[in-house]
This record gives C-alpha cells, sequence and structure tokens, in this order.
C-alpha cells in the first residue's frame, strides 16, 4: 500500500502530524510512505518504517511548488493521499483515497484538528523515530550520570521568546529541587538562533551546548535523556514533547489552546492578557519555576 502523506512547512506543525504517521504504521504495518514537507522539517522522518522518500517542497513564487510536487507524483498510483495543507492537488492525482485536512486557523488544538483527518478522537500522540547512531551520538554527547534538565531559549519570532536574563533566576528555583542537574542548552542552526541562545549559555552554570549543527533525530534522542525540558512555544518544544520528554512549554502571545505541547508529559504556563495578544514578558519566574517544579515532581524519581 502506497501512502502520500503531505505535511507541514514548519516544525512544530510537522511534528504533530507524527501521530497520524504512527497511527497508520500500526495499523498497516505493510505500507510505503512518500512523505512531503518543507526543508525545515525534512530531517523528522528520515528513520520512519517503510518510508520510501521525502520530498522537500522549497516555496517558490506563484505557488509553483505545487506544480513541482504535481510532477513528482503524477507517475505513481497511490492508495491513499493524505493532504494535511488543505490543497487541491491529490485531485490531479491517481489515488484510490485521499483525505484533505481543511486550511486556514480555527479554534482547538491543532493536534485534535489532526486527528479528525482519520477520524481518531483522542487523536494519537505525536512520536519521533530514532535509529541506533543517534542514540550513540546522544550518549557520547551527554555522558552526564546525573540529572540534566533542557532549556529552549529561542523561537522563530521575538514575541514569543521569554526574556533570556530570567534563566538563571530559573535556574536557582529548579535546581533546588535538583542540586545535582545539569542544564543543556538546545537551539536550531544558524547565527540569529546561536546569538539568542548564547546570554544563556554564559549565565547557566556548567551548562552544555547541544545547539546549533545536530540534525532533528540527534536532537530528539538527547531529548529523551533529559528529565525536563522548559521552553517558548517553538518546534523544538513540540519536538521535546513528542520524544517522551516531560516538557513545560511558556506561552504569551501564541495560543496554548492551540499549540500547547502533546505528548505523555507536558504542561504550560501562559502570560497573563487576552490569549494571542499577552506579552511573555509578563510571565514572571515563579510562575515558571512553580509549574517546572511540579512537573519534576510528577515524572522524576
Amino acid at each position: 500500500m502506497r501512502i502520500l502523506f503531505i505535511t507541514a512547512t514548519r516544525l512544530g506543525d510537522a511534528v504533530l502530524s507524527t501521530g497520524l504517521l504512527a497511527h497508520l504504521i500500526r495499523h498497516v504495518p505493510d505500507a510505503r510512505f512518500t512523505i512531503v514537507c518543507g526543508p525545515v522539517a525534512a530531517g523528522l522522518f528520515q528513520n520512519l518504517p517503510g518510508l520510501e522518500r521525502v520530498i522537500v517542497m522549497e516555496k517558490r513564487k506563484h505557488d509553483l511548488h505545487w506544480l513541482d510536487l504535481w510532477k513528482n507524483c503524477i507517475g505513481q498510483k497511490w492508495d491513499l493521499a493524505i493532504d494535511l495543507r488543505g490543497s487541491a492537488i491529490t485531485f490531479f492525482l491517481n489515488t484510490r483515497k485521499r483525505l484533505i485536512m481543511r486550511g486556514g486557523r480555527r479554534p482547538g488544538l491543532r493536534v485534535a484538528h489532526l486527528g479528525q483527518v482519520l477520524k481518531l478522537s483522542p487523536p494519537p500522540l505525536p512520536t519521533v523515530w530514532l535509529n541506533d547512531a543517534d542514540q550513540t551520538m546522544a550518549d557520547q554527547m551527554l555522558p552526564v550520570s546525573g540529572p540534566l534538565i533542557a532549556i529552549g531559549p529561542t523561537a522563530n519570532w521575538t514575541g514569543k521568546i521569554w526574556p533570556t536574563d530570567r534563566y538563571l533566576a530559573l535556574w536557582a528555583a529548579v535546581s533546588k529541587t535538583l542540586p545535582a542537574a545539569r542544564p543543556v542548552i538546545f537551539y536550531g542552526p544558524g547565527q540569529q538562533e546561536r546569538m539568542l541562545a548564547q546570554p544563556v549559555l554564559e549565565a547557566l552554570p556548567n551548562a552544555i551546548d547541544a545547539g546549533g549543527h545536530f540534525s532533528l533525530t540527534q536532537v530528539a534522542a538527547m531529548l529523551t535523556r533529559c528529565c525536563l525540558y522548559i521552553g517558548n512555544d517553538s518546534g523544538l518544544m513540540h519536538l521535546a514533547a513528542a520524544s517522551g520528554t516531560p516538557t513545560l512549554g511558556l506561552f504569551g502571545p501564541s495560543r496554548a489552546s492551540e499549540y500547547a505541547p502533546s505528548g505523555p508529559h507536558t504542561a504550560w504556563v501562559v502570560a497573563p492578557g487576552p490569549e494571542g495578544e499577552a506579552p511573555i514578558a509578563g510571565l514572571s519566574v515563579a510562575t515558571v519555576a512553580e509549574a517546572a517544579n511540579r512537573l519534576l515532581a510528577e515524572t522524576h524519581s
């Protein structure tokens, strides 16, 4: 059975869609998957069971990227085509069945909207597929025997970023619960991400730099070794939750009602004010520390 799976260009949305793939793998074990996604998310699927290929869709003027995709897919007969982008492309492909998720924003959790594509309630949790090389790299990168706490101080726009000068006070509060813990700082590739993470790396004692040049599955493997993740609403936050790491998301002007982290152990805190408009600077260290320590108490033994 050949399945075409068109998912998001943004990392966070692509991570949330992995629950659908996990469901299909369990229920159609002989399925062969072609994944369509943006370049940022492509590495997420490299270890997917049954993967035939990943088509990286680069945005082009006049929506020509959809024509490129059609050319890539028209020669194949598909048993199922799932389009999470809400496009019309599957109507122009040879497929026995098509499922199209309506585009645009609407109230409610994004992961629940994704579940509705396959009529699944509750929706399946996101996941990450790791291989032995990912695990070996994580063992080498994080050979620490004591507890590790992951911190994600970056995001794709400044409005989502909790002030970096608060992490020292946050660490002082959280490390009272785990005095032997060591911080691990995660961030994406590129100079801007590095600049956002640098003040936190410099402020926190004995911090481990785990950002900038790792693949998504390597990052996920490192996250599985952490007993807690604290970070802004971002693709990295969703990756941490999907990895099974207890995850605390920090929300300001983005909407937790739509993009709260989804995983086996998750929590989130929201800055005071109208949803979608609250400045994240209004989120206090005390509020974040209380939620972090509560999540630690629930999950760390």
